[in-house]
């Protein structure tokens, strides 16, 4: 996906989600919308100009992922959350 094209906010749930899997350090699975599959530990969330961002730990890797490249992610403790627009 090119990183210059507009970016589409996130459902405030699915957002409230992957803050709480920061602030829990919690080791999510990610499917990305070009179909990359990731497991990674949610570390923070960053906002840069107008695009929001997920901070992951990839083995060891800093990676942010824009949040509305996210296709799912999940986390036994919230299942699987398919994201969705706002």
């Amino acid at each position: 996906m090119l990183t210059n094209e507009a970016y589409r906010p996130i459902n405030c749930d699915d957002y409230d989600n992957l803050e709480l899997a920061c602030t829990r350090h919690w080791t999510l699975e990610l499917t990305l919308k070009n179909g990359e599959a990731l497991k990674a530990k949610a570390t923070d969330m960053v906002s840069r100009k107008n695009v929001e961002y997920l901070s992951i730990d990839l083995s060891g890797e800093t990676r942010e992922l824009r949040l509305d490249h996210i296709a799912s992610f999940s986390h036994p403790e919230l299942g699987t959350v398919v994201v969705s627009e706002e």
